[in-house]
């Protein structure tokens, strides 16, 4: 049997980690016994930071006194509104160069839930945890609420009044005025801005990216004569080649690219064929741990081993031979297998080097690549950012030639490498206006902050890759006095127009016409709405060139000696601007398994080396970084994420983490997020402690992740599955066969398809009103996520391979935890579901400790009866995103994994009322729902011809610790790895 291991310590000495465990179970249950001690001793700022505006504020009122809920009554009722119904909208999200089509679930006129929207090309029904916990934004109470001058209140009108008049005596002295904004994707917003550039001459408008892709856009325009990035279609690969692109995690269209990915790696319906992954990089990203063939690199060799692989190319194919630097790193099978999947193959990297860039071109166009896997009509728009532009801005601030600064989704104080000179100038810039939404580094050193309207309160379109266009519709009214920017601008520029109408009028001049399904401009714009997307058919006439090739070779260096630092974007917080976010503070790193905080990862050896050990702290040129042992890790590197360290974000995100971004270099014109020769040092005797929850469970050794290699799989499809059919007839027990009246509702999870994003434990956190309990009870071994996503190493510590597990609650048919329940709180329904009565459990945890698979969870305390705390900052803003569906669970109870009993009956009562049977797929769990790669399936097992029922027949097929006989109703297909790699 292979071995699995969780961190370096179980691989080391697993029996002495058990220990230490127990030891720390027991520790915890003895400071319970003492009564909430543990609690007294937190701080109030920890206390504030999580319980801000996060749905535990909710619950922890919810579970001290019920509230009087007063309901009034429509005096006209709108048709399509019906207390207690939920209704949908179509919409989209755009926040931090992530894009998702999406549906809005509102409640009341309450947005609580948002999914995928399925009619969309690109993110085809699913979301990422960021897309799924950007719905508890709104009710964020750090958000602006008035707008403001200098501090102090003002109204909307004198704020105008002021600005326009500046602005105008600006215009007439040919004072320079800058709109600085993040990308921006929206075509009438474009225009807008155009239009307001005409007015106030003198007027630049520069876009801003804090992880930029600005070396992509200027080698496309060597390459191609257009600055633009290509369309990657993953799902027409055969092999994929990624240089420190993590397009499953951070870069670029990960929701779409994972849709792909995961579609080009199934093995159902008798597919033998799986796409091939080799990825070079430095630290273990997510794209990484799911790669075939993994390359830990150095930062400063990826330009070597790229020119090797165009020459090893170039060479096959009777082209160019380029000089440059040399690598040691072979890459002969590498480029036979790319040259036998010409026209099949993406390679991408992403270095946000020109150079490298060039190099990447080069290696597509000998391959084929280009309109076969790498479309070139459907460029994508999320990220326009040029770096040399935001440089220039901060040499003309300084120069002292801006006289007005428009600030609009853009943070460069925090940011920006060269922040504090950002901070400065901007103090003596004469007018600068921020449209922030929410409080941040920069906007507080800005004159005017004219409050931004959440996304879920606005109006927009947007064009995230040309001819695909999205509409966003407010499915609130703003909660706060809050104004589009949009409307600012065009209240400045004298159009007496609102928004709306704005966008339906340019909708009609420009996209009703290309488009020949009707002539009824209002029915295409209904149909636009409902639908939330509308796509046309692309044309290109790029033609590619070798341009700046041989210059970019030259312009290649060596790999340079020392320990070098790489630098990255979180999965969870992104770039930084969702870090007052607590969903997604204290979502669990998916390799790493840390939440609450970044942290330097250092290799395996390294640590030896150096005497490093899990919370060590170091500095890091300067820095103090707390130490996490990476297995997997480059030699000689350190990797450290980005979008932590805000001073100014809101009571979740100030404060935590450090922030990096001031460590990130900038050559030949644009960031290049890594550090060469790293000073890094321990500090003697000190600490940090970290929220690690990937060791809170131990499966005993037990052989709980099976896998197989392709190789096998096709000569064997039962492969790796082997025990299976040993458990089965082996299966003994006393108690009679588990009967189901009418249906059985299971689910399948295809290892295959599951990359370990995490996006199934944020949706599920949403649906299920799952509390958020700051980074000390993580610590204390009480995290509360109903799914979570067990990650396993095996093989070599230096580079290991990597295993996902989504682990819930198994709805066994002989579950264990319902015989020891002494009070009947956890009862099996006729249709195969384990269920929870809160208001019978009275705490005794019989079946948290009789569950083998550790999914039960119990909430521990009751914070509102500490009154150390102030609750006055807890607003009812916070328990509006509370699922009114699923009840709030109150201090002392058990909870865990439902399959969103909720939803199931909500269909059945809806198949009910129109006579007819349930559609196989009509009901989806929250995971299944949004999973971007498809990994999780529901159904009922009971229906023969149902897609989890053929799945559960699949030879993949098999059941968490099967051996046990507890007859799960979920399913894991064997993970299958190419070793044609």
């Amino acid at each position: 049997m292979k071995t699995y291991w969780r961190s370096i310590e179980e691989l080391a000495n697993p029996k002495e980690l058990r220990r230490e465990e127990v030891r720390e179970e027991a520790k915890q249950k003895s400071m319970l016994m003492k009564g909430d001690k543990d609690l007294n001793s937190a701080s109030r700022r920890d206390f504030l930071k999580t319980f801000g505006f996060s749905i535990a504020a909710a619950s922890i009122v919810a579970s001290c006194k019920r509230p009087i809920d007063k309901a009034i009554p429509y005096l006209v009722k709108p048709d399509e509104v019906n207390p207690g119904t939920a209704n949908y909208y179509a919409s989209s999200y755009f926040e931090g160069n992530e894009y998702g089509s999406i549906i809005v679930k509102v409640r009341d006129g309450r947005p609580i839930k948002i999914e995928g929207n399925a009619l969309s090309s690109i993110s085809q029904g699913g979301t990422s945890a960021r897309i799924q916990a950007s719905v508890l934004n709104l009710y964020d109470d750090a958000r602006f609420k008035v707008p403001s001058k200098s501090g102090s209140e003002i109204t909307w009108e004198k704020a105008d009044e002021e600005i326009m008049a500046q602005l105008s005596i600006l215009k007439s002295q040919g004072g320079k005025v800058v709109l600085l904004s993040s990308t921006i994707i929206s075509p009438s917003t474009r225009e807008i801005i155009r239009k307001f550039a005409e007015k106030q001459t003198n007027t630049e408008w520069i876009q801003y990216d804090p992880v930029s892709a600005s070396g992509i856009l200027e080698a496309n325009k060597k390459s191609f004569g257009s600055a633009f990035i290509p369309d990657y279609r993953f799902k027409q690969a055969k092999v994929v080649v990624s240089f420190g692109a993590d397009f499953l995690g951070t870069w670029l269209s990960t929701v779409e690219y994972t849709k792909d990915y995961t579609s080009a790696r199934q093995l159902q319906n008798g597919g033998k064929e799986m796409l091939r992954h080799y990825q070079f990089e430095s630290g273990m990203t997510l794209s990484g741990s799911n790669a075939d063939v993994r390359f830990p690199i150095k930062p400063s060799e990826e330009g070597a081993i790229v020119l090797a692989l165009y020459n090893a190319v170039a060479k096959a194919k009777g082209g160019q031979i380029l000089s440059g630097a040399q690598s040691s790193v072979d890459i002969t099978e590498l480029a036979k297998d790319l040259l036998e999947n010409e026209k099949q193959s993406i390679v991408i990297s992403g270095s946000n080097d020109v150079n490298i860039q060039l190099l990447v071109n080069g290696i597509n166009q000998l391959l084929g690549n280009y309109g076969q896997t790498i479309g070139l009509e459907n460029h994508l728009l999320t990220k326009q950012g040029i770096d040399q532009d935001t440089d220039r801005l901060l040499s003309d601030l300084k120069a002292g030639n801006v006289k007005a600064l428009l600030v609009w989704n853009a943070n460069p104080v925090y940011d920006h490498p060269k922040g504090k000179e950002f901070a400065e100038a901007i103090k003596k810039t004469g007018l600068s206006v921020s449209f922030s939404e929410r409080p941040d580094e920069t906007t507080a050193l800005c004159q005017y902050v004219l409050p931004e309207s959440n996304l879920l309160e606005s109006w927009n379109d947007l064009e995230p890759k040309s001819g695909i266009f999205s509409l966003v519709q407010p499915v609130i009214a703003p909660i706060f006095n809050s104004r589009q920017v949009q409307s600012t601008l065009l209240k400045w520029i004298g159009a007496d127009l609102n928004y709306r109408d704005y966008i339906k009028s340019f909708w009609k001049e420009n996209q009703f016409l290309k488009q020949k399904n009707t002539s009824d401009f209002r029915q295409f714009w209904n149909t636009s709405l409902q639908n939330g997307i509308f796509e046309t058919v692309q044309e290109t006439k790029l033609s590619y060139s070798p341009e700046g090739l041989s210059q970019a070779a030259s312009q290649i260096k060596p790999a340079v000696a020392g320990l070098e630092v790489a630098i990255y974007e979180s999965i969870a917080i992104g770039n930084g601007k969702l870090a007052n976010n607590p969903w997604l503070q204290e979502l669990p790193d998916p390799v790493a398994k840390i939440s609450w905080d970044n942290f330097a990862a250092v290799p395996v050896a390294y640590a030896t080396e150096n005497g490093l050990k899990n919370e060590d702290v170091v500095l890091v040129n300067g820095m103090e970084l707390p130490v996490f042992v990476q297995p997997g890790q480059a030699k000689d590197t350190i990797s450290v994420a980005l979008g932590y360290g805000r001073q100014i974000a809101g009571k979740v995100g100030d404060k935590t983490g450090s922030n990096l971004y001031p460590f990130v270099g900038i050559e030949n014109g644009t960031r290049q997020y890594f550090m060469t020769s790293a000073k890094v040092e321990k500090v003697p005797g000190k600490v940090f402690e970290l929220a690690i929850s990937q060791t809170h469970y131990s499966m005993e050794g037990r052989e709980i992740v099976r896998e197989t290699s392709l190789d096998e799989y096709i000569k064997n499809p039962v492969s790796g599955n082997e025990k299976e059919a040993e458990d089965k007839a082996k299966s003994v027990t006393l108690y009679d066969a588990p009967v189901y009246n009418g249906h059985h509702w299971g689910m399948a999870v295809d290892l295959n398809s599951c990359t370990g994003c995490g996006n199934c434990a944020i949706a599920c956190q949403a649906e299920n009103n799952v509390q958020v309990i700051g980074k000390e009870q993580v610590r204390n071994r009480r995290i509360m996520h109903w799914i979570r996503i067990d990650r396993y190493y095996s093989e070599n510590p230096e580079n290991p391979k990597v295993s996902f597990q989504p682990v819930m609650c198994q709805h066994c048919g002989n579950a264990p935890c319902e015989n020891v329940c002494p009070v009947a709180a956890t009862p099996h329904s006729e249709e195969g579901l384990n269920q929870m009565a809160y208001n019978r459990c009275v705490g005794t945890k019989y079946c948290v400790n009789n569950c083998p698979y550790k999914v039960r969870r119990f909430n521990w305390f009751q914070y509102v009866k500490n009154e150390k705390f102030d609750f006055a900052s807890n607003s009812d803003l916070g328990r509006m995103v509370l699922n009114p569906d699923v009840t709030v669970r109150s201090r002392g109870v058990v909870e865990k994994c439902s399959m969103c009993v909720q939803r199931i009956q909500e269909k059945k009562q809806l198949a009910k009322l129109e006579g007819r049977a349930i559609a196989d797929g009509e009901i989806k769990t929250a995971c299944s729902q949004s999973c971007p790669g498809n990994a999780i399936v529901f159904g009922d097992l009971e229906n023969p011809e149902s897609r989890i029922s053929k799945l559960f027949q699949d030879k993949r097929n098999y059941h968490l610790l099967g051996e046990l006989h507890t007859l799960p109703s979920v399913g894991y297909l064997t993970k299958v790895r190419n070793t044609n790699a």
